[in-house]
C-alpha cells in the first residue's frame, strides 16, 4: 500500500476490523517512513451490473455517484452520514446479489427514492425532483400528493 502523503510504498498493518455491515475490512496503516498513519477500506468486489442509461449508453455502476445524488439531497437536513452510506450500502448489495449482467438507470433511481421516503421526506422530494426532471410545477406537486398520501404523513 503507498502511503498517501510521500508516495513511500513501505508501509504496516496497525490494526485491521471488519465492518459487517458495510461488507468492508478497516485497516489503520502506519508509513514506515515519514511515519504519518492513514485508514484504508477494503471491500470484495462484487460482480456490479453495467448501468444501461435512458439514452442507451452503458456505464459501469458507480457508488459514488449513488452517494453523491444521496448527499446533495440530503444537504442541510439531519441525516447522519452513517444513514447515507447505509443506504448506499444497501442498494449496491442489492443489485449485487441480483445476478444481473445490466441494470436500468430508472430501477437504481427508483431503488435510491425507496429508501429515502423513509429515511427523510425533504430528502425524497429534492431527489425525485431531479431524478423525475418534472416539466411543471404540476408534475411536482402529483409527486408530492403521492409522498403525502402514501402513509408518511408530511415531509420533516
Amino acid at each position: 500500500m503507498r502511503c498517501p502523503f510521500c508516495r513511500s510504498e513501505s508501509t504496516k498493518v496497525v490494526d485491521s476490523r471488519y465492518n459487517r455491515d458495510a461488507n468492508a475490512t478497516r485497516r489503520r496503516r502506519a508509513c514506515e517512513t515519514c511515519e504519518r498513519r492513514f485508514t484504508t477500506y477494503e471491500r470484495v468486489e462484487a460482480l456490479l451490473p453495467v448501468v444501461v442509461k435512458r439514452d442507451d449508453r452503458r456505464d459501469p455502476f458507480d457508488r459514488e455517484k449513488i452517494r453523491n445524488g444521496v448527499a446533495r439531497a440530503c444537504e442541510k437536513r439531519p441525516v447522519p452520514v452513517a444513514a447515507i452510506d447505509a443506504l448506499v450500502d444497501d442498494v449496491e448489495r442489492d443489485f449485487a446479489g441480483r445476478g444481473d449482467r445490466e441494470v436500468n438507470s430508472t430501477e437504481i433511481g427508483e431503488a435510491v427514492m425507496l429508501r429515502l421516503r423513509d429515511l427523510d421526506g425533504v430528502a425524497y422530494v429534492r431527489f425525485a425532483s431531479v431524478y423525475r426532471d418534472f416539466r411543471d410545477v404540476g408534475e411536482f406537486m402529483q409527486e408530492l400528493n403521492q409522498f403525502l398520501h402514501h402513509g408518511k404523513g408530511t415531509p420533516e
